[in-house]
């Protein structure tokens, strides 16, 4: 429709776009559209928007009335009593009250990690070379999910993508499965490209694979690390999220790495928080972000084990 209108633009032709406030982690229409008109001047663009005041006390009934009369201005039709009384109902969400009752451009509540976080960590500076020490993490499937590899320098924990393999959920190609071929290969050119002090895979479906690998380079640098085991993977969850939170942790912008670590949502369980996707049959992968937490981790154990070399230069007076 948009191709059409600016064909026809000449003539009269228009388009009109409606939404909620969207989610800054969606990438949708209505994201690019704000982006284009507030952020980088486009022309020919309307856009109006009215947002009630952000960051109320939800529970406060006064604030929440003035915010609804607010957000909705003229619109008289508009049942004030009943949008309060949803906004304030705990069912609720906090996300789902700013954006779709407030109109606020708001993320979601269960969001794992929120974007300017994870944006102030790009670091296109010092790329990652051949030779340098570096941890994996490795998340594998067969047919059903994505397989993919990460890595991290270990010397100041810059995340890179060696591999990813994902499941196009086409049905015209119901029989998709991983290229394995491919998956061995990776893991061989990361060995040979970089000095890999510490390898952590998921051994669902590739536990062969582990122990073939464990034996060709060394049992003393491949481990398996079952991301089911829920104590173990929650401490290393909040061991990523903090990193990335206080800037410990850095990454080359890789936008598959940035897409999965932002479509991750969080899951509470006794042991603390993990990650899963927004829903079991969603679209939106994550496998990159399973791989990010076993890499950081791998670093992690690699340095406690004293594998961190760094090259100091000598200097010489005359």
């Amino acid at each position: 429709m948009d191709r059409n209108v600016q064909k026809t633009a000449g003539a009269g032709s228009r388009l009109i776009e409606t939404t909620n406030a969207f989610n800054p982690l969606e990438d949708s229409i209505a994201q690019r559209t704000y982006e284009a008109a507030m952020e980088l001047g486009a022309k020919g663009l309307l856009y109006d928007c009215r947002e009630a005041v952000r960051d109320i006390d939800l529970k406060d009934e006064a604030a929440v009335r003035a915010a609804v009369i607010d957000a909705y201005g003229d619109s008289h039709w508009v049942d004030v009593d009943g949008i309060v009384a949803a906004v304030m109902d705990p069912r609720t969400s906090a996300a789902v009250a700013y954006r779709f009752y407030l109109n606020n451009i708001q993320e979601n509540a269960d969001g794992w990690l929120v974007k300017s976080e994870w944006d102030a960590c790009f670091h296109d500076e010092d790329p990652i070379l051949p030779g340098d020490q570096i941890a994996i993490g490795f998340d594998g499937s067969i047919r059903g999910d994505s397989t993919a590899i990460c890595g991290v320098r270990l010397r100041d924990g810059k995340l890179f993508v060696l591999h990813l393999q994902e499941n196009p959920r086409d049905p015209k190609q119901p029989d998709w499965e991983v290229d394995v071929l491919a998956v061995e290969a990776s893991v061989k050119k990361a060995f040979e490209t970089y000095r890999v002090e510490w390898f952590y895979g998921d051994p669902p479906y590739w536990q062969e694979a582990l122990g073939r690998w464990a034996l060709e380079y060394g049992d003393d640098r491949v481990y398996e690390y079952w991301t089911s085991k829920p104590t173990r993977m929650c401490e290393a969850t909040e061991r990523f999220h903090s990193a990335v939170v206080v800037g410990d942790l850095k990454h080359d912008g890789d936008p598959d790495l940035t897409r999965h670590c932002l479509n991750a949502v969080t899951r509470e369980v006794p042991q603390g928080t993990l990650i899963t996707k927004d829903s079991p049959r969603s679209k939106k992968k994550i496998d990159l972000a399973v791989c990010a937490i076993l890499a950081f981790e791998a670093r992690a154990d690699a340095i406690a084990d004293g594998r961190l070399r760094i090259q100091r230069r000598r200097v010489v007076g005359f």
